[in-house]
């Protein structure tokens, strides 16, 4: 399978696609230019938002389709892209200046797993933390470097889990009712020769969908044998998130990034940092929403739509 390209967004760093199917419509964000895009599936036509902080990953709010969750540099934040409107919610790690969230997801009951790292790559200085209803945050898993892809089994009995740096995916037994983890087995390694892993999808038959950072491709692959399926090539060296979306949930739509490729480099794979889609022969999983109470968030951090938060078109 060969993607093609959606839009040329040249990201320096994109991450964080997202499908909203009610509004049929994808997104991702661009960790270094600090943006937020929004693509429309029928008439491609396409929108970003510039923050004040990088910003690396959006989810949906459960029962409040105006708002989206962010994971940014130093916590996590609502945003309301219609009109501007912008309201922190926590802080995570927000003393640590080198350090950033990274990437996300929620589990079934609305939970959200968040990882962390330092911008400067030092080893081991990341976490994983999840977040419940309340804005509870509890770290989970540390001594992190690069913590990326996290998805869940179609029975929702086990957690896949990505630290770039080990290239692995590690699966876990994960109870629902508290999100405990116990840890499994390592279900894929991945050789150097692919690249790393960065971020993952699941498909709706437990198979595990992903993005090779330096593998120039996404990569599908059997978590109970460790088995690689199949691949979708790219005509880019670093691949880095994937997701499930269109009507059928059966296109998928990949991030890419331009970051440390050399001029001549660019010039060899001038589609670096654009967003690609392909259909493939497989549904995928739908997002899960966050679930934060209407009342949560810090109350000396007011509502307000910040100076430097603007939109534009997008290519």
């Amino acid at each position: 399978m060969t993607a093609a390209v959606l839009c040329k967004s040249a990201c320096i760093l994109g991450e964080g696609p997202i499908w909203f199917p009610d509004e049929n419509k994808l997104m991702w964000v661009d960790i270094e230019q600090q943006r937020v895009f929004s693509l429309d599936w029928q008439s491609r036509a396409t929108h970003y938002w510039r923050l004040e902080k990088r910003v690396t990953l959006i989810l949906p709010v459960a029962d409040d389709p105006n708002n989206l969750l962010l994971g940014m540099q130093g916590g996590l934040a609502k945003f309301d892209p219609i009109n501007n409107r912008f309201q922190w919610l926590a802080d995570i790690e927000q003393e640590q200046v080198t350090h950033r969230c990274n990437d996300g997801a929620c589990d079934r009951q609305g939970r959200l797993w968040v990882g962390t790292m330092c911008t400067d790559f030092i080893t081991g200085a990341g976490s994983l933390y999840m977040l419940n209803d309340e804005l509870a945050l509890s770290k989970k898993i540390d001594r992190l470097t690069i913590p990326n892809g996290i998805c869940w089994s179609p029975d929702n009995q086990r957690m896949y889990f990505i630290d770039s740096t080990l290239r692995t995916v590690q699966s876990f037994l994960y109870d629902t009712a508290t999100g405990h983890l116990t840890f499994e087995k390592i279900a894929v390694e991945v050789p150097p020769a692919l690249g790393s892993p960065d971020g993952m999808a699941i498909d709706e038959e437990g198979m595990l969908w992903v993005a090779h950072y330096g593998g120039a491709g996404v990569y599908r692959w059997n978590p109970h044998t460790g088995e690689l399926l199949d691949k979708i090539a790219l005509p880019v060296p670093n691949v880095t998130s994937c997701v499930f979306g269109g009507p059928h949930l059966d296109t998928l739509f990949i991030t890419t990034a331009r970051q440390e490729l050399s001029d001549e480099t660019l010039q060899q794979y001038p589609d670096s940092g654009h967003v690609f889609y392909v259909q493939v022969p497989v549904r995928g999983l739908p997002t899960n929403p966050c679930r934060v109470r209407e009342s949560a968030g810090f109350p000396n951090h007011a509502v307000y739509v910040p100076k430097q938060v603007f939109s534009a078109p997008a290519p």
